[in-house]
């Protein structure tokens, strides 16, 4: 990489990092590009240069956490011999996640990033098609081992993650009801069940 490109990675990366930081302070109204500018210390012109628009900017941010999310995701599944022990990897590695980076959690699940979801779903499905293949990778053989149910993959995905989700989002808005260390003893068994064949 030319010492050009190390400077605009930089100067992206402090672009983002300082649009989660407002975004963590102050929601969704925080991302202006006053703000993002003046946190930091980088001029409007790059900001348009690596993102065209502060929805740009919000975009790539959202992109790059869900990125990190599934990575991490994905790596728990790789560590895994058996579907079980891979459904408890993977509901543990999502709470962990959003137990370390509640900043960036609280965007994931976000009405911005719903809504980025919701009119883009195809183009983001398209750039972690990657990622969503390796689970398909690791789901489609113990389908037919008889391990998982017969189930299609997006069933699969939404009984095991929607549950997860549905937590997340409740400890993400203060909602005191639910422990993430009380959700990830009592979760992973009973999404078992439900994926079990």
């Amino acid at each position: 990489m030319s010492p050009k490109q190390q400077r605009g990675e930089a100067t992206a990366g402090l672009l983002l990092d300082a649009a989660l930081r407002l975004y963590a302070a102050e929601g969704e109204r925080g991302i202006t590009v006053g703000a993002v500018t003046r946190a930091s210390g980088v001029s409007l012109g790059s900001l348009y240069h690596h993102f065209g628009s502060i929805d740009g900017l919000v975009a790539a941010l959202t992109q790059r956490w869900l990125g990190k999310l599934l990575s991490e995701l994905l790596t728990a599944l790789r560590s895994t011999r058996t579907a079980r022990s891979g459904i408890r990897a993977l509901v543990r590695a999502y709470l962990a996640f959003i137990q370390e980076h509640r900043d960036a959690a609280l965007l994931l699940h976000s009405t911005v990033a719903d809504r980025q979801a919701m009119a883009q779903g195809k183009e983001l499905r398209d750039a972690q098609e990657a990622r969503l293949s390796a689970f398909a990778l690791w789901v489609q053989p113990h389908v037919e081992s008889g391990e998982l149910a017969p189930l299609p993959l997006p069933l699969i995905e939404s009984l095991v993650l929607g549950p997860v989700v549905g937590v997340a989002r409740r400890w993400l808005s203060g909602i005191d009801d639910v422990e993430l260390d009380e959700a990830a003893r009592v979760l992973p068994e009973r999404i078992w069940r439900s994926v079990a064949p």
